[in-house]
């Protein structure tokens, strides 16, 4: 049932997400720079919803859009209704809807759907990762240089020692191609389906990679903090990885030089 649920859920905010895709709708900002709310993501939000307060209604729920809707449950779903929503708004099909599901403060179970890519990943703990019902499995590199990276970037810059410029610029000097999509979610997918060896961000929220780190660690990669320690999809900084890399990239973004 839960399962059910969530693929359902799932497909309901990317209904939204298409039917918006490329049309003429309402954009505000939040507070903070670059931090757009559109009108698809209050409707892939409230479609989310629907769907899982149907079935659960006494479940817990945390949204970008809508905050925490508190309820005496073991389970908490961790919604983002579209994740890259500036590049929503601005036509690029590079987003996505990401709903993690969480137990007794571990993601059992997450789901990222690209509708305009066609590609649905999901996991649940213990069973493996998919892209469209198919197994997926993380790469084989076992060198940073030898590595295709992704990362993001804060719109309201961190300036601390090994900050995001200062890694990525370490990173391209030595000629390590580090992409930046624009969609965490997709970015730990695209590790998950062997596409990127690494992933690194010194600032999310738990609605950008709920979902998204269970389906790396179940298509056997490795996910921690900026320390090594397990992830925790309550603080910012996350390194994700093919495993095989992922040591020499955490010395990386800690100060050793490449």
């Amino acid at each position: 049932m839960l399962k059910n649920t969530l693929l359902k859920a799932t497909e309901a905010g990317a209904k939204e997400l298409l039917r918006f895709f490329n049309t003429d709708f309402k954009i505000t900002n939040k507070e903070g720079i670059n931090n757009p709310v559109t009108e698809a993501d209050h409707a892939a939000e409230k479609a989310i919803f629907g769907i899982i307060q149907n079935d659960f209604p006494d479940h817990f729920i945390l949204s970008e859009e809508a905050g925490e809707i508190k309820m005496d449950s073991d389970y908490k779903w961790i919604i983002d209704p579209i994740d890259g929503t500036i590049n929503f708004a601005n036509g690029i099909p590079i987003c996505c809807v990401s709903i993690g599901l969480e137990y007794n403060g571990k993601i059992i179970m997450g789901a990222v759907y690209n509708p305009l890519m066609n590609e649905f990943f999901f996991a649940q703990t213990g069973f493996g990762a998919s892209l469209n019902d198919k197994k997926i499995s993380v790469s084989n590199k076992t060198k940073v240089v030898d590595s295709c990276l992704a990362t993001g970037f804060p719109y309201t810059y961190l300036d601390t020692s090994n900050g995001p410029l200062q890694v990525f610029e370490k990173l391209i000097r030595k000629g390590v191609p580090v992409r930046r999509l624009g969609s965490a979610a997709l970015d730990l997918c695209w590790v998950a389906a062997g596409r990127f060896d690494g992933f690194y961000e010194h600032k999310l929220q738990a609605w950008d990679s709920a979902a998204g780190f269970l389906i790396v660690e179940e298509a056997g990669g490795k996910v921690t903090d900026f320390k090594g320690s397990p992830y925790s999809v309550y603080q910012p900084g996350i390194v994700a990885s093919n495993g095989k890399i992922h040591d020499e990239l955490l010395g990386i973004i800690n100060g050793k030089t490449i």
